[in-house]
This record gives structure tokens, sequence and C-alpha cells, in this order.
């Protein structure tokens, strides 16, 4: 076994030589997912709160606690728009979750959802400068049901101490009505991240694998692999952004969606998908096979594997041909068996891959701009902007077919794409503290680096360990013997 750091770089590396594609693919999986568990079992977990007020001498409790702290609570009473000035709260995100959808999971009971909920505050942290904190509900009523309107009274109910909501792996149907009452009954921003997130992601992707394909959007051919949030959402996002709906399909686990499907329209709870049906595939082509045939597009966000796409599917589509296999935490297919069948350009949603289409680079943006200009809603215009801010980023630095978006590491792609979001809320009449791009782009910029700066600053003097080698090379060894 091939050395390895305690940044993880060149994982392919480090697996014997004489394994296949397919091994490799495997046992990064299994490692990964034993890692995890090893590494926050050491940590205790990913985030902490931390104080950013000094603490000079004895007398200065008494400032920022009572009695000096009436002044606060009065000046709040009095104009509750202040407490986005004299409290954290402005630049605090509430990530809500009732469990039912983790990964590809599924329901992992409420406090099963801790360690997503709690990444996604550690990634909003360092990559936004946005402190956020989750909070897993139970959301069944008396009958054990998830009960969407339980969701929809607990955020609302506590929306006055935070200054966005996060919502996070709520299955469907309940999310879409989640998302649309709280969209237009809070005075704060609410936004779904499987769902609005990741069609931001998957735009901007899709929009520079497109250029690198000479193809328009208007006229491509593209079928949606799967009907949840992510996908619904995608579509919704295409369309309004020039894709043509007449040539896009999409499936869900009983065939594809199309006007005649009455048990859709006979559920209400389902009427995104119902949409669908009726703006989408008006031929009303009922297979994989058929919808394939010659596609430019595949976007898959379903069931976790590596053979829920076909290769005779993905062998079946158009010249450069571009796939999306995006499930969480195994794609659908992986991309060396796409490659092998003719894709041009294929994505996942995974780091260890080439063309990660992933919300983390555009959940931390979106709401860091959000949050600068107090907006009182995410529209879909801010996503649609986000994902343009996104793709223009990376094709100015310079794109090909591995390298369509940018990625983590790229710092200076967030204070962009804050501003970018900020200027579109301005835009779209929901900003309350209007500011200049410049001035969005250096505040989100100063607060990014600080966040950076403060871990660092932790690393160093030595508040937060250094992972154990012993721990790395257990789980790597562990993955190799489990595949061999």
């Amino acid at each position: 076994m091939k050395d390895i750091s305690l940044a993880l770089e060149n994982l392919n590396e480090v697996f014997p030589p004489h394994f296949t594609e397919a091994q490799i693919a495997k046992a990064k999986t299994l490692f990964l997912k034993r890692l995890s568990g090893d590494a926050h079992r050491f940590y205790k977990g990913k985030t902490q709160v931390i104080s950013k007020a000094p603490v000079i001498g004895f007398n200065w409790f008494n400032v920022w606690y009572t009695p000096g702290v009436s002044t606060v609570s009065t000046t709040i009473r009095d104009n509750n728009n202040s407490s986005f000035e004299l409290t954290n709260r402005g630049n605090l995100v509430a990530v809500v979750s009732d469990s039912t959808r983790v990964l590809g999971d599924g329901d992992c009971t409420p406090s099963g959802g801790l360690g997503v909920m709690e990444g996604k505050a550690f990634l909003m942290k360092y990559l936004g400068g946005v402190d956020a904190i989750a909070l897993c509900i139970d959301s069944k009523d008396e009958n054990g049901k998830n009960d969407p309107d339980k969701i929809i009274q607990f955020v609302k109910m506590c929306q006055h101490s935070f200054g966005a909501i996060n919502l996070e792996d709520i299955s469907q149907p309940n999310c879409f009505k989640v998302l649309d009452v709280l969209r237009e009954e809070c005075d704060i921003p609410v936004w779904h991240d499987d769902a609005q997130g990741t069609a931001c992601v998957t735009l901007a992707g899709l929009i520079n694998s497109l250029k690198l394909a000479g193809k328009k959007i208007g006229d491509v051919k593209i079928v949606l692999f799967g009907a949840g949030a992510s996908n619904t959402t995608i579509a919704r996002l295409l369309i309004t952004d020039g894709a043509d709906p007449a040539k896009m399909t999409m499936f869900d686990t009983k065939g594809s969606l199309h006007k005649n499907r009455e048990d859709i329209k006979a559920d209400a709870r389902f009427y995104r998908k119902w949409e669908l049906c009726q703006t989408t595939n008006p031929n009303c082509i009922m297979t994989m096979d058929e919808a394939m045939e010659g596609a430019d597009v595949l976007i898959s966000l379903s069931t976790p594997g590596p053979e829920t796409i076909k290769r005779e599917w993905v062998r079946k589509m158009g010249e450069k041909s571009i796939v999306f296999a995006c499930a969480n935490p195994v794609p659908e297919i992986y991309p060396y068996a796409a490659k092998e069948e003719g894709a041009y350009i294929v994505a996942t949603g995974r780091g260890d891959f080439p063309n990660q289409v992933n919300n983390s680079i555009g959940f931390p943006g979106i709401l860091k701009g959000a949050l600068m200009v107090r907006a009182r809603k995410i529209t879909d215009n801010m996503a649609i902007a986000a994902a343009h801010s996104l793709a223009d980023y990376a094709e100015k630095r310079g794109i090909n077919v591995e390298n369509i978006v940018p990625n983590m590491e790229e710092a200076s792609v967030f204070p962009h794409e804050s501003a970018d979001v900020a200027m579109q809320a301005i835009k779209d009449g929901v900003a309350r503290c209007p500011m200049t791009w410049e001035e969005a782009f250096q505040k989100s910029k100063k607060d990014i680096e600080y966040s950076r700066g403060l871990t660092k600053s932790l690393m160093d003097n030595g508040f937060i360990e250094k992972p154990p080698i012993e721990m790395i090379k257990a789980a790597l060894q562990w993955a190799i013997e489990q595949v061999q």
C-alpha cells in the first residue's frame, strides 16, 4: 500500500496497481465511508459554538449579559429589524430537516440526519463565511406519518432567530409544500438545497458542458431520470433558462411523465410533477430505450448504484453526449463506464471523480448573497443568476471536459457568486439593504477569509487536532481487503 497524505490527495494512486477501474471505484466508496465514521467518532462531530466577542475582564460579562444586554432586548423590541445588527442573526442559518430522505439512505430518523446537517453547517462556515446550526426535527403526526405542516409550523416559529432557513433531506411530496408555503409566509429566505441548490449547480455544469459540446440549451434533447425534488426543480430551472420542454422527458419509478399520467394528476400533493407532465414529453415517450435514442443530455438523480443507468442507454445517445449521474453516495453509472459507452462529458456528485456537480459550490455563496442584502426570499432568478455566475467564473479560468465547474478549493468563486446573487435580489425587489456589487464582493471575501483563517489558527495552535494517520491507513487497508 502506497503512502497516503493527511489531505487524501491523489486517492486513485493508493490502491494496488492490479485493481481495475471498477475495483478502484468500489474501494474508494468503502474507504471514504469507513473513514467518515471513524473521523466523526474521533472529533465528536464537525462543528462547535465559538465566541467572537472578547472577554477582557470580569466586568465584560456584565456588558455581554445582564445588566448591559437589557438595552439590546428593548432596542430589538421596538424595532425587530435591529436584531440583524445587534445579534448574529444576520449571518446565521438554520439547517432544518426531518431526515426522511438522507442522501441515498432514506428515512434515518430525526437524529440520523445530524451528520449531514452538521456537514452543511461546516461547509457554510468554511466556504461562505456563514454561521449555521443543524436542527433535525420529528415531523410525525399521531398516526406516525410525516406531516409537512409540522415542519412549516416549526420553521415559522423559529424564523425570528435566523437570517435564513436551509431545508434539507425532506422526502417528497412533503418537500414541495414545505418550501412553497414557507417561501411565501416567512419574512426571511427559505431555501431547499436538495431542490434549488442541486438545480442551480446542475444548470451551471450543463451551461459549460453545452459550450464544450458546441450545442445550445434550446436545441438539445434532455432526459431526466428520477422525479424527486432535485430533478423536478432542475427541469423547472432548465426550462426557465431556455430549455425546450417539448424536447425533455422525465422518468419516475413508474415510468415516464406525460399528460396521461392520471395517477400523478389524482394526487394533489404531487402538483410539481403534474406541472411537468403537462409541459414535457408531448409525444408520450414511454421507455428509457426510446427516450435515450439520440439524446444529448442525461441528468440522473435517482437510486444510488453503478448499474441504475444501463450502459446500453448511454450507447444510444447522440454525438458529444453529456451524462450527469449525481446520486450519492454512489453514482448511477461510474464515469469510466459512461465514457466507455461514448459519453463526451460525465459528471457526478462526488469530489473524488472529475466534474463534481454538487450543491456545495452553490449554497454557501447563494445564502451569503441573500443574507448580505437581507433578502425576504430566494427567487428562482437568484438561483439562475448563481448558476451563470459559477459557469462564467469557471469559463474565465478555463474549462475542459473534465473540469466544467469550480470546485470547493477555489475560494474566490464564492465572493463572486454571492455578489451576483445579491445584485439579482436587488433587481427582483426582495432585498432590504441594497449595496453595490463591489461592496457585496468585498464583504463576502472578508467574511470567508475570516472563517478560513479562524480554522487555520485553531489547527496551527492545536485546538483542532490533525486526524491520526493510523486511522486513515486502517480505513484504506480495510477497503482494499473488502475488494480483493
